[in-house]
């Protein structure tokens, strides 16, 4: 195996624990960290790929943005203890470790078979110039969109732990 596929190799081990942690860990603040953990390893890995701009944006959006934005969500909102239903917990956390365990399979069977391919070949050019011109040009209206959707979505939740607050207080 070449060293690029040993680093790739690594790079997805990260991203599928990183996976992993989040659906089997118990407290959000550390699923949160486990979900950094799955940015960057698929940050890396589009970097090894020769896509840098896709890379920087997955840091800056996903690593950056989103998780900040949970983060603030997670301190905002009130959290009540309530029982959870144990018996569909437990046939959840089973149903997402089997396909956890195939998916695990899947990459695993791919990082061992041969790959008859170099990045160089297929990713030419300025990648940075290509993915502006065609977002700021022919996508600039669902752009403008989704950045409205995601203030409105952040209005909104903030709305909701202030609403979920006043009734904890009551």
């Amino acid at each position: 195996m070449s060293s690029s596929g040993i680093v790739f190799s690594i790079i997805a081990i990260c991203a599928i624990l990183g996976g992993l942690m989040m659906i089997t860990l118990k407290k959000v603040m550390h699923m949160t960290v486990a979900m950094i953990l799955t940015y960057f390893s698929i940050a890396a890995l589009y970097v090894l790929l020769t896509a840098e701009f896709v890379a920087v944006a997955q840091v800056l959006v996903y690593s950056g943005g989103i998780t900040i934005l949970m983060v603030f969500g997670i301190m905002l909102t009130y959290h009540k203890a309530e029982n959870r239903d144990e018996e569909k917990v437990s046939s959840f956390r089973k149903l997402i470790t089997f396909l956890s365990v195939a998916t695990l399979g899947i990459v695993s069977y791919f990082l061992v078979a041969p790959v008859d391919f170099v990045a160089e070949e297929i990713f030419v050019g300025d990648h940075t110039k290509a993915i502006g011109e065609i977002l700021y040009t022919n996508y600039i209206i669902p752009f403008e969109l989704v950045s409205i959707l995601l203030l409105v979505a952040l209005i909104g939740a903030v709305l909701l732990a202030k609403k979920d607050k006043e009734e904890a207080n009551e």
